[in-house]
């Protein structure tokens, strides 16, 4: 018998399931159970290796550091002693041949145009310079 459409969803066979299948959460889980279950010995397996055993000095040797400070003006001042910027670049040249190469810290004041800090830089770069800060103070 062909039904009008009155009571579409009102039979039992349409209505929504109130219940939730766990069916293929189980098995997800089981499946990963399984996975670690094998995978877990392997993860702890190390190898053994007896390592020599040395003893060492600790050097207490701290290489040398250059103190280059830009005023807000852009004075430059190497180890707090005034320079011209050309100076500096031939200063750089020699201490990145210096053994060991020393550190160099750029203090700059808050108010130093970026350009006169990234010629600094470029200069110490091209001059071989390796170690190079920023030295800031905490708020």
């Amino acid at each position: 018998m062909i039904s009008s459409g009155k009571n579409i969803g009102a039979s039992s066979g349409n209505a929504p399931m109130s219940e939730i299948n766990t069916t293929p959460l189980v098995d997800v889980m089981l499946v990963l159970l399984v996975i670690f279950i094998i995978t877990a010995p392997l993860m702890t397996h190390a190898v053994r290796i007896d390592l020599p055993k040395a003893s060492s000095q600790l050097l207490n040797e701290k290489p040398e550091v250059i103190s280059i400070s830009i005023d807000h003006s852009g004075k430059m001042y190497w180890n707090e002693m005034a320079i011209n910027p050309a100076d500096a670049k031939t200063k750089l040249e020699a201490a990145a041949k210096r053994n060991p190469q020393p550190e160099v810290h750029i203090r700059a004041d808050k108010d130093t145009r970026y350009q006169v800090l990234a010629e600094i830089m470029a200069n110490a770069q091209t001059a071989g310079i390796t170690k190079l800060g920023f030295v800031s103070e905490p708020k």
